[in-house]
């Protein structure tokens, strides 16, 4: 079955079936763009949920936790589920709507050449059966003259009272249309033969040619769509066995949780290693003396004070300590922990104390291995001056040697709290550790000459430290606050106590901001009460330089220490 010989009569009708076909395509291909739109959409809100729902850094430490760790992992899974459907988007506009565009271009311009070769034989045959309708007409009326000329020569010739000539002239007009009537006639038919041969030509060989090539591509079309259509669902059937495997994924971290661990490391988490207070003993009031019962009887408060006492809750009623140890009772600042962690419950404060070590080993091999690759360098530069200068890396050498002697002397002082907690020394395994990270003698820190080039900021040259650091100039020895009746505590011997502020009864005032200052150049802390910056830093001054080198200034986040004046440009407010 044919377009061309059972549809020899719908040009018309082919041709905005064909239109609309085209129009089909369009509209599928519209289709498949919001199918990509709504893809790329659901990717994004997904992206944007794993995002929202990220750990905070507040909240890490809850993440040790296995339900928590599944969680991240479904996150991650989840994560992926969205790039495959944006790969899914992707493909649809590479794949569909790119082929359907160019598709859909060379339908329309196919159709175009059809129609205008279908319109063209139209107007031939059209032409054609004009050309017969006229020969036609002319023959008709050459034969209705010829019939006329016939009838005037009959009456003309049985009037005897007209002469032979005029008899002559009319059979001689008789003649000239019987001659225009024939020659009329033959046109006639010949244009006739040439019609019927034409339009026989063009409803069974032209237009039937011209609607097959449109039947072709209108097939062409549909087979196209089908195309597209199973080419959609492969391409989304692609992602299947990854969103599956992620899907998996999400199953193995839901059967990764383990209560019973969670549980446990609840325990570690909280646990103060403290003991459960001892039972009360029962004091049978009926046997002592009224006098004595007033003198023995323990208040209700001493109780109390002495359940409390050997807890965990203990430690939280103690007031803040000063930040800066001995010298906090003269720059009136709190901090909220110790440098020992002395404020921790006993098993809390072990695993703070090796979290520090570890943390401190870490930094000594970095170190290390730093000044092994300087070292490195500094000989292969000796070995070949073309590379560069051996004396360029001194000053870094000695910057590192000098944060390895401190980390050292850190890592000493939190082994011996270590020591404390756990009433043993270390392992030798652990020890052997500590001294391998530092084996070799450490760097001088003292130059020739009375600046040190810093290796961080292009090679300026810094000024030197002040001779001692911010405690210097303090007393050695503090005594504590008076109690809120005045008095100064007393041991056993009736010597005072001295306190480093860490069991005050009241907070202090935050010192008065004084201005602001910016680091002119990165800065290690290297002595107790000072605190590190980087270049660029941006401090409040709360205390200026009494003439030992050294300004006091706080932080954002409410840190206050020392830095060097020299390393600091100050602006002071006008009141100051």
């Amino acid at each position: 079955m044919s377009w061309g010989g059972e549809l020899w009569d719908q040009y018309d009708h082919l041709a905005a079936h064909t239109l609309r076909g085209i129009e089909f395509l369009e509209k599928y291909s519209q289709f498949i763009k919001d199918r990509c739109a709504i893809e790329f959409e659901y990717a994004n809100k997904l992206k944007r949920l794993v995002k929202n729902y990220q750990p905070k850094k507040k909240d890490e430490e809850e993440y040790q936790f296995s339900s928590y760790k599944s969680f991240l992992q479904v996150m991650n899974e989840m994560n992926d589920i969205a790039k495959q459907h944006e790969l899914i988007g992707e493909n649809f506009t590479s794949e569909i709507v790119k082929e359907i565009g160019s598709l859909v271009k060379e339908l329309k311009e196919e159709r175009k050449k059809h129609l205008h070769d279908g319109s063209k034989l139209q107007t031939n045959l059209q032409a054609s059966l004009s050309q017969l309708d006229k020969a036609k007409k002319a023959y008709e009326k050459a034969f209705k003259d010829a019939e006329k000329a016939h009838d005037n020569f009959q009456k003309a010739d049985a009037d005897l009272n007209l002469s032979r000539a005029e008899v002559e002239k009319a059979r001689t007009v008789l003649t000239t249309k019987i001659q225009a009537c024939e020659d009329s006639k033959t046109e006639y038919a010949n244009q006739l033969q040439k019609t019927n041969d034409l339009q026989h030509q063009h409803y069974y060989e032209l237009m039937p040619s011209v609607f097959q090539q449109l039947q072709d591509m209108d097939e062409k079309r549909i087979t196209a769509a089908q195309n597209f259509m199973k080419q959609t669902a492969d391409i989304q059937r692609q992602v299947f066995p990854i969103i599956n495997q992620c899907l998996d994924g999400m199953i193995k971290a839901a059967e990764s949780i383990d209560p019973r661990q969670d549980s446990l490391l609840v325990i570690e988490k909280h646990k103060t290693g403290y003991i459960p207070p001892e039972d009360f003993g029962f004091e049978d009031l009926n046997n002592q003396k009224s006098s004595d019962s007033t003198s023995n009887t323990t208040p209700v408060s001493t109780l109390k004070s002495e359940t409390i006492k050997g807890t965990y809750s203990a430690n939280k009623q103690k007031k803040r300590g000063g930040i800066f140890g001995i010298f906090s009772s003269n720059k009136h600042h709190i901090d909220d922990s110790k440098d020992d962690y002395s404020d921790l419950p006993p098993n809390q404060r072990k695993k703070k104390l090796q979290q520090k070590i570890e943390h401190i080993n870490n930094q000594i091999q970095q170190e290390s291995a730093t000044r092994e690759g300087l070292k490195r360098m500094k000989n292969a530069y000796e070995q070949n001056p073309a590379l560069g200068n051996p004396h360029s890396l001194e000053g870094q050498l000695v910057e590192i040697g000098y944060k390895l002697e401190k980390l050292q002397s850190e890592l000493q002082k939190y082994q011996t709290y270590l020591t404390e907690v756990t009433g043993k020394a270390l392992t030798p395994t652990t020890q052997k550790r500590s001294r391998s990270s530092i084996s070799e003698d450490s760097l001088s820190r003292s130059a020739s000459d009375s600046s040190v080039t810093y290796p961080n900021n292009k090679n300026a040259t810094l000024g030197a430290l002040p001779p001692n650091g911010p405690e210097s100039g303090l007393g050695t020895s503090h005594p504590s606050l008076p109690d809120a009746d005045g008095e100064t505590d007393v041991n056993a011997d009736g010597e005072p106590e001295y306190d480093n502020g860490e069991n005050q009864d009241f907070d202090l005032e935050p010192l008065p901001v004084l201005g602001t200052a910016r680091a002119l150049y990165p800065f290690e802390a290297q002595s107790e009460g000072s605190i590190p910056m980087f270049e660029g830093e941006e401090f409040e001054v709360v205390e200026l330089d009494q003439g030992d080198g050294w300004t006091r200034v706080r932080r954002s986040n409410l840190e206050e220490g020392f830095v060097p004046t020299s390393y600091v440009e100050c602006f002071l407010y006008n009141n100051c």
